[in-house]
């Protein structure tokens, strides 16, 4: 049960906590609407596109930055209560340092659900219109998708090869299909110099075909000039966006997961980095709640000024960890896992660290 404590610093948690957003999220739509504003009139954005994009924006960037908001919120009120030593009258009337801490930690529970929610369910929506208008307007002609060797394992007998592929024209190049049979012997084998798609007659035009079947130890080779055909796959199952991961929810997710796993997709680190990042987020809200509190109950000469940069640094920093530990699983051998673990796990011991400190 909460008592007048509880109630008082969670109130002061919460109120805090939601000013901050109000304060910082037109904060960082104007900023980005300012850095954006040529590109919007140059390219003829409609206005209601415009208006879909930073809703869109602000629940994507907002969710990221849940946790850091936090952290700078709990550091503002808490040293304003340290300031006015309300801290030191708690802790004076008998009460510990872990029972003072017990409702930070119930309003981190709370805001941990909501990012929770939020990064499963909410934002991956979100993230579809927030991603396609930046590619519509904002990053033409950058490329959205993997168009060099792309290697897919369509189910446990066929698989096929493009050299490159052009997402524009639906074109893919040096083309290998295979086929095996139910005890893993190669049955035919297809292959053409380009495989294109042909929307208005919705199939594939293979050039250069080539079709090698074997039976019996005897091979058959079928040739030619062109062929239209139809296959089992789509031209975007081949490649992906590369945002696709941040557009599905929890469960869609984890099917997509094992299924780029069963294609031996080459990219599948970024995927799996993007599911493991939605379930650190929320850790971090404790982590970082930790570290705020411990900072700044105790009062400083330099006061709230002192503990807010303080509190800026400390966020900067794990920002910094977070996106080069990221960027290390996305573009080497590096384990998406330990990517995400690693950034917690050190300011989860520095958390601990200040957390004893600030109880001596």
């Amino acid at each position: 049960m909460l008592t007048i404590l509880d109630k008082y610093i969670l109130k002061r948690y919460l109120i805090t906590f939601l000013g901050m957003l109000m304060l910082f999220v037109p904060i960082g739509i104007m900023a980005n609407l300012a850095e954006k504003i040529g590109k919007i009139i140059d390219n003829e954005a409609p206005l209601a596109e415009v208006i879909v994009f930073y809703g869109n924006f602000t629940l994507v960037i907002g969710n990221l930055l849940l946790p850091v908001f936090l952290f700078l919120s709990i550091i503002f009120f808490t040293s304003k209560l340290a300031s006015n030593t309300e801290i030191v009258a708690i802790l004076s009337s008998g009460v510990s340092y872990s029972r003072f801490l017990r409702p930070y930690l119930i309003g981190a529970t709370m805001v941990a659900i909501l990012i929770f929610m939020m990064g499963m369910f909410i934002v991956p929506h979100a993230s579809i219109g927030f991603n396609e208008f930046e590619y519509k307007y904002f990053k033409k002609g950058r490329q959205v998708q993997v168009t060099d060797n792309i290697f897919n394992q369509l189910n446990e007998n066929d698989y096929l090869y493009v050299s490159s592929f052009d997402p524009n024209r639906k074109i893919g190049y040096n083309f290998t299909y295979e086929h095996f049979d139910s005890i893993k012997q190669l049955d035919f084998k297809i292959s053409a110099s380009n495989i294109r798609w042909m929307e208005k007659d919705s199939l594939y035009r293979l050039t250069n075909y080539v079709k090698r079947k074997l039976h019996d130890d005897v091979e058959y080779i079928e040739t030619k000039r062109r062929l239209d055909t139809l296959f089992t796959f789509k031209m975007e199952d081949l490649t992906p966006v590369s945002y696709v991961a941040e557009t599905k929810n929890l469960f869609e997710l984890n099917e997509f997961i094992e299924d780029q796993k069963q294609k031996g997709a080459s990219n599948i680190n970024t995927y799996v980095l993007v599911k493991y990042k939605r379930w650190a987020l929320p850790i971090a809200a404790f982590i970082l709640t930790i570290i705020a509190v411990a900072v700044s109950s105790v009062k400083r000469r330099g006061g709230m000024g002192l503990n807010l940069a303080f509190g800026i640094g400390v966020a900067f920093v794990y920002i910094f960890f977070d996106k080069v530990f990221g960027t290390l699983a996305e573009q080497s051998g590096f384990s998406p896992l330990l990517a995400v673990i690693l950034p917690n796990l050190i300011f989860g011991v520095f958390a601990v660290y200040m957390l004893l400190k600030a109880k001596r």
